[in-house]
């Protein structure tokens, strides 16, 4: 995240990153506390020292391997609300990237 972040700050002649954007799915079990802690730790000496990380959070979205429902789970229930099946894959709620960065 660090190096993306810096490698587009360098390619715009930034000389601060400011802020960076990042998006991070449900359920890909990032804990944003965390991420900032190690952010804070590496970033220092670097053009993002003091930068602010702005957290979108994706919620989880499966889809029904028998039906092809697609719907969010509720709670800890991950069966289909059409049909009942258990078999569902994840289409959304996984993701973490860097969405964007401001910069001075």
């Amino acid at each position: 995240m660090l190096s993306i972040a810096l490698e587009h700050a360098a390619k715009a002649d930034a000389k601060k990153i400011t802020a960076i954007n990042l998006v991070i799915g449900e359920m890909s079990g990032i804990v944003d506390d965390s991420v900032q802690f190690y952010f804070d730790f590496v970033s220092k000496d670097t053009p993002a020292e003091g930068a602010s990380l702005k957290f979108e959070r994706v919620p989880a979205c499966f889809r029904c391997h028998e039906c092809q429902t697609t719907f969010s789970p509720t709670d800890r229930q991950w069966t289909c609300p059409q049909c009942g099946e258990l078999r569902v894959e994840i289409v959304a709620g996984r993701e973490f990237y860097v969405d964007s960065i401001e910069v001075e």
